[in-house]
């Protein structure tokens, strides 16, 4: 019943440890990395958009077909 308790508490006492050691570890973007990092996720936003036009500008016309033929 011991073991069991102990094991109980070692895990989020664990847990506690690894994450104060990953905070520590952490460390804020300078500015070179923090621009790369935003062009990135721009480039990310305005390909996934124009995927999305395209399928949506796609769609619209074959549901007109589809739905109209019913």
């Amino acid at each position: 019943m011991a073991d069991q308790a102990e094991s109980l508490i070692e895990v989020p006492r664990e847990f506690v440890k690894e994450g104060v050691q990953f905070m520590h570890k952490c460390q804020k973007p300078d500015k070179k990395e923090f621009l790369k990092i935003s062009q990135a996720i721009a480039i990310g936003f305005l390909t996934m958009g124009t995927v999305g036009y395209i399928v949506k500008l796609i769609h619209i016309p074959i549901n007109n077909i589809l739905v109209g033929a019913a």
